[in-house]
């Protein structure tokens, strides 16, 4: 009896993760990112002092005195303890607002190019107006008006950050609703809703994760430019961004109070940003030839 060979044939998700791993670079910087992100969820058991406890016998010290690993500030705290809260909070900042920015992209984009008329035609004069407007000034206008807080950093953050990705998803889904698929579910009677939610933005998924990654280090760097300007989140609550601010200030005399949360954090952004070119290349199928 001849033996039967099944041809498996792989999804294009599994074509995408199959050229991803295959760039060392982009796989270890998203096995490092996940790291980072199991750290901050586990920051409380992990450090050994709360951000908030002054050691007065032992302030402004360097790393390895007074048994604080990395040192301690003006006041006296653990430095340590404070960067990893303080990536607690620069994650807590990009994942939430990146995720406020993709809901707000999805239903604009989603409605802008299925229904069209004059529906797309006023949602994208409104994008046209966000994108004329500099998102980080309408960033620092928001914080302002709702206040320094973790909640208002998220929705200031995600708000200005929307609109990328909207005009990504109109594109896509003005491609994908003209496609043989589309057209037949259609057919069927299928609903306006499903068809979007069903056949047209799973197909859509790799350049909105492609943008949705390269957001997320995009978002930790206004979070932290945010605290530069003091409109961070209030104090005692770290952020890299006042770390980093407090550490220049205090460079000559204390330069680990810089050195730690600066090193990390441009770590972060570099490995975020690592994971998103790596996925960028994943995404496009044209690499398999080259």
């Amino acid at each position: 009896m001849a033996a039967t060979r099944e041809v498996v044939t792989k999804s294009p998700l599994r074509h995408a993760w199959d050229r991803f791993r295959r760039n060392k670079l982009a796989l270890g910087s998203l096995i490092f990112c996940g790291l980072l992100i199991i750290v901050a969820l586990i920051a409380p058991l992990i450090a050994p002092f709360h951000y908030t406890d002054t050691d007065f016998d032992n302030m402004m010290v360097g790393p390895g005195v007074g048994g604080h690993l990395l040192g301690t500030d003006a006041l006296g705290r653990d430095v340590f303890s404070r960067v990893l809260y303080g990536l607690r909070t620069a994650l807590s900042v990009a994942f939430g607002a990146e995720v406020t920015a993709l809901v707000l992209a999805l239903i604009i984009g989603l409605l802008a190019g299925y229904v069209g008329g004059r529906l797309e035609s006023g949602l994208m004069a409104g994008t046209d107006i966000m994108y004329a407007f500099p998102s980080y000034l309408f960033a620092v206008v928001l914080v302002t008006v709702l206040g320094r807080s973790i909640f208002a950093l998220i929705l200031a953050i995600g708000i200005a950050s929307w609109v990328t990705q909207a005009r990504l998803v109109r594109a896509q889904v003005l491609t994908l609703k003209q496609r043989e698929y589309v057209e037949a579910a259609r057919a069927m009677g299928a609903s306006g809703f499903t068809i979007a939610v069903r056949y047209i933005l799973p197909n859509a998924i790799g350049p909105i994760l492609v943008t949705t990654s390269f957001g997320i280090p995009a978002a930790i760097g206004a979070e932290a430019g945010l605290a530069l300007l003091g409109l961070g989140v209030e104090p005692p609550t770290p952020s890299w961004g006042g770390m980093i601010s407090e550490g220049v200030r205090s460079l000559l005399s204390a330069p680990h109070l810089l050195l730690f949360p600066a090193a990390l954090f441009a770590l972060t952004l570099l490995a975020f940003t690592w994971v998103g070119d790596g996925l960028r290349d994943a995404f496009d199928a044209s690499g398999d030839q080259r």
